[in-house]
């Protein structure tokens, strides 16, 4: 029997991170993740490197490479024909940067002297109130079965995706977000359920690619979470790139049957409509994943929707058990899971572990990327707080018409009173990258004029930001 000051459960981005920032504090640690490769060797990331952030980025900057290259490389004098896409090197490709990326996390958890268990872990007893190491679960590896002891343990276990209550997932003619990520020929029809992050970004993969992609989605409004300006600019470039977005519907049936799914559906008019597809992303949320683990042993309180009840400093209503990632509540965001890992370590360790929720980027990484941080326009009406915006298109900015995308703009929003900056959101190329300036000027409660006064390298992106920023006072200098 072994004993430690935590073991994290998972080796995803909460678990493993946690383990890490736990092992430098001078802890104990043990970290457990069952995940495996096709070739039964450990898969540590969890989704976010096997069958999400990582996997999905690799084909979507593959897929903008053949886009770019159909599209647009003429424009720059560059002449290329007869050009074809071979899938299987794209795969192949995709399959070994997850593979780096799975031996990157097993290297540092070694190199962080974090002991790791290739197996599943569950509780085979209540916790011992009163014990130095009241927390015993039972570890399952191929070697065998053993009991391992701690002071604190940390759940991040994820998520699973939500599946149709009548359609399971097959990841043949019904996708997850595992599925989308391993077809082995270009559909000629996709038809993507969901118009969220997953949808959005692999439509745009396999659309770019040359499969027919017809998006549904439930909800009237397009992208609700970001900032309505910047959604409605959004929404116009992406059914210009051929996307076929349809909102407001009412899913009628999905069957599979003759080599394809055939869908039915109300569209917002109330008119039935159907189609054929080949494949069919079902990508309407995910859940927590709790299964397996005995939690009901632990005596660990969980919320009607399954995810994990934790108090502000991420610890539930069990002593000495912490929760992180997908399986609380919040965005199920990596970097989040991250924050939070970090956050838990720190204060098992006694110091002052917080997450500051309100400058946790978004980003959705289609073309243009979508990035924001703090509050939308929305938002900051409902508030009643007064406020001023600047904005600023790239259509204006040098260095994006060099590079030849022009598409989206800059805005900020900021207190009309105080000036400080409630919330930025960009639409727009390297949007993802562009966010971060936006995330540490809110983290030290910036204000747009001090954005404004910062230089600015030129030509750069970036300087669309402090264009922005120069606006809300209405001096944009290039507009």
């Amino acid at each position: 029997m072994s004993n430690y000051d935590v073991i994290a459960v998972g080796g995803g981005p909460g678990g493993y991170v946690a383990a890490i920032r736990a092992a430098q504090l001078g802890l104990k640690v043990a970290c457990i993740d069952a995940s495996r490769r096709p070739d039964g060797k450990p898969a540590l990331g969890g989704t976010c490197t096997n069958v999400g952030c990582i996997p999905s980025k690799a084909l979507l900057q593959s897929s903008e490479f053949f886009s770019l290259l159909q599209n647009d490389f003429a424009t720059h004098g560059i002449q290329v024909k007869d050009a074809k896409i071979d899938l299987a090197q794209m795969m192949q490709r995709k399959n070994q940067i997850i593979q780096q990326n799975n031996l990157g996390v097993a290297y540092l958890l070694k190199k962080n002297k974090v002991d790791f268990y290739h197996g599943t872990a569950e509780w085979v007893e209540p916790p011992s109130r009163g014990d130095s190491y009241p927390h015993r679960i039972k570890v399952v590896t191929t070697q065998g079965e053993s009991i391992l002891q701690s002071k604190n343990l940390v759940i991040a276990t994820g998520s699973l995706p939500r599946p149709l209550p009548d359609l399971a997932f097959d990841e043949h003619r019904v996708l997850s977000n595992e599925g989308i990520l391993s077809l082995t020929e270009v559909p000629k029809v996709l038809c993507v359920l969901g118009a969220g992050v997953i949808g959005l970004e692999m439509g745009s993969v396999w659309q770019r690619l040359g499969a027919k992609v017809i998006i549904l989605e439930a909800l009237q409004d397009f992208l609700p979470a970001a900032d309505r300006s910047i959604s409605q600019e959004a929404y116009k470039f992406f059914k210009a790139q051929g996307l076929t977005l349809e909102l407001g519907i009412r899913l009628q049936s999905a069957v599979v049957a003759d080599q394809a799914v055939h869908i039915q559906y109300h569209n917002a008019r109330g008119e039935l409509q159907s189609i054929q597809a080949d494949q069919f992303l079902v990508s309407i949320g995910r859940i927590a994943q709790t299964q397996g683990l005995n939690l009901a042993i632990s005596g660990v309180e969980t919320l009607p929707d399954g995810k994990i009840k934790v108090d502000s400093r991420l610890q539930t209503n069990v002593p000495g058990i912490w929760a992180v990632g997908d399986v609380i509540g919040g965005p199920m965001l990596a970097h989040k899971a991250e924050e939070e890992g970090v956050a838990v370590a720190e204060s098992i360790a006694g110091q002052s572990g917080h997450v500051n929720y309100q400058t946790i980027p978004w980003v959705i990484y289609t073309d243009p990327e979508l990035a924001w941080v703090g509050q939308t326009e929305q938002q900051v009406q409902a508030l009643g707080r007064a406020y001023k915006v600047g904005s600023f298109p790239f259509m204006a900015n040098g260095r994006a018409r060099a590079l030849g995308n022009t598409h989206g703009l800059v805005k900020i929003i900021a207190d009309a009173n105080t000036d400080e900056i409630l919330g930025v959101h960009i639409l727009g190329p390297q949007a993802s990258e562009l966010i971060a300036e936006a995330a540490m000027a809110m983290e030290f409660r910036a204000t747009s004029e001090d954005l404004a006064r910062i230089c600015h390298a030129h030509p750069s992106l970036a300087e669309t930001t402090r264009e922005a920023a120069l606006a809300v006072t209405g001096r944009a200098l290039h507009i």
